[in-house]
């Protein structure tokens, strides 16, 4: 929990560091909120063409329908502007780490292939390169698109059914894959 409270806050201590910083955004995922997912980030350029994000979000509550997703990401990233700070193309780096309870689900991409009727409990920590493209619409909005590749190693309890109690293997698994996909309305302060 210290370590999150850590990449949480770096952003905001750092920034006043740095004698340059001249913008701060805030933005919201809009790919978390379609799995009802509540998502906010924070951006703080730290020089012209450089800048610090820290996005975080999660999902708290059972479906009623026998479906779980409960999770928490916090995903801190550096970026790189080829031209400017918040505008056009933007290379990154991130690190992503959070913790999951999900079942009755169908995820994309493989990473649990039974999580239909089974669930998994656990963690995972990761890093990854990143591009997007952030897409100025006015003075304060704006709207932003990235995509993340990466590694994750996911330690996890898989579970006989979504309700069941006793585990049935305690394990871990490596994914090299998708680490990030964001379509993101971006406020700047």
């Amino acid at each position: 929990m210290k370590v999150t409270l850590l990449l949480l806050l770096f952003p905001l201590l750092w920034w006043p560091l740095t004698g340059f910083a001249q913008k701060a955004v805030l933005k919201t995922n809009l790919l978390h909120w379609a799995t009802l997912s509540p998502n906010v980030g924070v951006e703080f350029a730290t020089g012209k063409r450089h800048s610090v994000a820290v996005q975080g979000g999660g999902q708290f509550w059972e479906y009623s329908d026998n479906k779980k997703l409960k999770h928490w990401l916090v995903q801190p990233e550096f970026r790189w502007w080829p031209c400017e700070t918040f505008n056009g193309h933007y290379i990154g780096v991130h690190a992503l780490g959070g913790q999951f309870n999900a079942g009755g689900i169908d995820l994309p991409f493989g990473i649990f292939d039974e999580l239909e009727t089974k669930r998994y409990q656990g963690w995972a920590a990761g890093a990854g390169v990143a591009w997007g493209y952030h897409w100025m619409l006015n003075r304060r909005w704006s709207l932003e698109f990235g995509i993340g590749l990466g590694y994750l190693y996911i330690d996890y309890k898989k579970y006989k059914c979504v309700q069941c109690g006793k585990a049935q293997k305690d394990t871990h698994r490596n994914y090299l894959g998708p680490t990030k996909a964001a379509i993101s309305i971006v406020y700047a302060l």
